[in-house]
This record gives structure tokens, C-alpha cells and sequence, in this order.
């Protein structure tokens, strides 16, 4: 069912729609004229103040680490334009490709248990990056992975027992505060904006992965804007159309990167890595004007929607780094029980720590 389109200038789905394929990736072995394009890209983009990557610019010439490297210069290059774009290593150049309209399937709002108690992780016990400037970008990774072998999408009773269920069946998710009142709300009362980049494997055609960006205005009012959902609780949501990624199993986490920008007066960007590929998704920011008032950020590995919850094999250990750029090189906050996805793991949440830097990062470990 095709997504219906917003007004001129604000529609965060202003591509054709076609089936899209099944979608796989391949690295490729480097020659040295290769090692060189991607060197110089690198110092390029150090030049053009990228500094935080300059300790890699002359890094062991191996096609791992020359990926590393380009993986991290195509997160800070924006599409040229809005719709769905991709990329193949060693070039950061995005070429355009087909946005898809994404399903009327959503993520969750956090909710309380009956007695009162949160999830292991997700559902709003989670921790959260928190800076003292608008955000310009969140980057989130998985630094470290050990013993994940598994991994399991199960239902939730509070949630009813909905989501995209079974084996590699999760999300990646990089989602802003819910406590932002910004142009978007019209000025009703008690309405503020929730913002949440996706990668979710199989939420349209199964063997494809959708790379989204999901709007709310939560407490907006049982009559939402045109080509908004209600979620029958006074909330109004809209996905995005989406670019078709791989879609990776769970034995991959730790080769997966995603990414969100918002830029008042431009583009709101999701880019998702793995491997030699990229991909991206830009809309603009005034869907819900997210650059004027974000400052807190949440990422993790959780259920795919409706409340779900990804179950990982006994003795997994995920290390989570969450890094942002909001103009300042100071130490960021870590927020305790600040998540704001419905969405869990299995997992448990061991200490947070700040670290300044030219992208200032939080970094925790999760396992069972």
C-alpha cells in the first residue's frame, strides 16, 4: 500500500515506489591505486576539519582497516539531495536509487510493567548520550561482540505480543528525547515531538532490510495531520519511505553502524553501514524540526516494532558506543533509565562512561 504524500517541501517520502530486492554485499580485496583514493579522501576530509579521524590516515594499508576508514568518512557525507541513496567502498560518492513506501508498522512507546518495573534493556531502561548543545549527528556501533551466536525476535504480553517475530529479527535504532516541544506541535497543548532512525531486517519484503526515519507527535490529539496515524491514544506517527538495505543476521552486529543527522533548514539523515556498503535516507527537518531542540540520544540493539523483544543466546556481550556531534569536545552525560523506544533485549546494563573527544561518546557494555 503505497504512503500518502505530505505537502510540498515537507513530504519525508518524495520518491517512486517499486518491489524492491533481496539485497547482499560482497567486500572486495584492494589494489594499492585503491589504498591511495581512500588515503587521500581521508586527508581531504581532515583538512576539511574532520580531525577526530586523523589518527587513521596512515593506518596499516589492509582492506579491513582502508573499509574502517571509509565507513567512517561516508557517515559525515550527506547525500546531495532527499530520497534514498547508496554506496560501495572506496568511493564516498552516493549514487541515487529507488525509496520504497514504508509499511503502517510502527515502533513502541515505552510502558511500565504491572508491577511497575522495566524491561532488561529497552523500554525505557536504557542509557542515554546527553550534551549540553543541539545535536548535529548521533553515530552509533558496537565496538566489541563477544559470543553472540543467536539471536530471537519474541513478543511482549504488555505490548500484546506484536513486532516482526523469529530468528534475526531485531532493530538498530538511534532515537531522540520525547520532551521536545518544537513548530512542529501547531501550538497544542501538551504535544511534543519524538524522533527515531531505524534499520529494521525483513519490515516489508522478507530478505530486505528498510532503513527509515519514524515521526511522532506524542499527545498531539485524536485528529492527526493529514498522512499521519493515530495510535488510538492521542499520539500521531508517520514512517518515512525507506532504502532497501541487506538484511544482515545477528552474527554481523558488530559490522553494523548507524547514523542520524538533523540540520535546521535542511535534511534529516539516516545512513547505514556494514561491511563495503552504504546506505541513506533524507528527508526535511521541518516534518518535525528535531535540530532546534535535541540534545539527547539513545541507541541500541532492541526488538523489530510493536514492542518486541530481541533474544540473544546465553553469554553475549554487546559493547555499545554512542557519539555525537553538537559543537563542544566536552564530557557527555550518561543517562540512567532514559531510553525511549518500547522496544527491549534480553541483556543487562553494566557501568556507562563519558568520554571527551572531537565527537564526544558514551560507551557501555550490555550481556547475559
Amino acid at each position: 500500500m503505497a504512503w500518502p504524500m505530505r505537502a510540498a517541501g515537507l513530504n519525508p517520502n518524495a520518491c517512486g515506489s517499486s518491489m524492491p530486492p533481496t539485497i547482499d554485499h560482497q567486500g572486495k580485496s584492494m589494489s594499492s591505486s585503491t589504498h591511495m583514493l581512500v588515503r587521500r579522501s581521508l586527508q581531504i576530509a581532515v583538512v576539511a576539519g574532520l580531525a577526530g579521524f586523523a589518527s587513521s590516515a596512515f593506518a596499516a594499508p589492509d582492506a579491513a582497516t582502508d573499509q574502517a576508514i571509509w565507513r567512517e568518512l561516508i557517515h559525515t557525507n550527506p547525500a546531495p539531495a532527499n530520497g534514498c541513496f547508496h554506496a560501495t567502498y572506496p568511493s564516498t560518492q552516493w549514487v541515487r536509487g529507488t525509496c520504497f513506501p514504508t509499511p503502517h508498522r510502527y515502533m513502541a512507546t515505552p510502558h511500565r510493567s504491572a508491577n511497575g518495573q522495566w524491561e532488561t534493556v529497552g523500554n525505557g531502561n536504557d542509557d542515554v548520550i546527553q550534551v549540553g548543545s543541539n545535536i548535529s549527528q548521533t553515530v552509533g556501533s558496537f565496538p566489541t561482540v563477544t559470543g553472540v551466536k543467536t539471536e530471537k525476535g519474541v513478543g511482549v504480553a504488555a505490548f500484546g505480543g506484536g513486532g516482526i517475530l523469529g530468528p534475526n529479527e531485531y532493530t538498530l535504532q538511534i532515537n531522540s528525547q520525547m520532551n521536545l516541544a518544537t513548530a512542529a506541535c501547531k501550538n497544542k497543548s501538551g504535544c511534543t515531538v519524538w524522533q527515531q532512525y531505524v534499520y529494521a531486517p525483513d519490515y516489508d519484503v522478507q530478505g530486505s532490510a528498510a532503513v527509515f526515519i519514524e515521526y511522532w507527535l506524542l499527545g498531539y490529539g485524536s485528529s492527526c495531520p493529514t498522512s499521519w496515524d493515530s495510535d488510538g491514544s492521542g499520539d500521531c506517527v508517520m514512517n518515512s519511505n525507506y532504502v532497501a538495505a541487506p538484511d544482515e543476521p545477528i552474527t554481523q552486529l558488530g559490522n553494523e553502524k548507524l547514523s542520524g543527522s538533523a540540520k535546521a533548514g535542511g535534511n534529516d539523515t539516516i545512513v547505514f553501514t556494514v561491511g563495503s556498503t552504504a546506505y541513506t535516507f533524507s528527508a526535511p527537518d521541518s516534518v518535525l524540526d528535531l535540530a532546534t531542540a535535541w540534545n539527547e540520544s539513545e541507541f541500541n540493539v532492541v526488538g523489530n516494532a510493536g514492542g518486541s523483544k530481541a533474544v540473544f543466546n546465553s553469554h553475549s556481550s554487546v559493547t555499545v558506543k554512542i557519539a555525537v556531534n553538537d559543537g563542544s569536545t566536552a564530557k557527555p552525560n550518561c543517562l540512567k533509565n532514559s531510553g525511549t523506544t518500547g522496544e527491549t533485549n534480553n541483556l543487562s546494563l553494566k557501568t556507562c562512561t563519558g568520554y571527551s573527544a572531537s565527537a564526544p561518546y558514551i560507551q557501555f557494555t550490555e550481556s547475559n
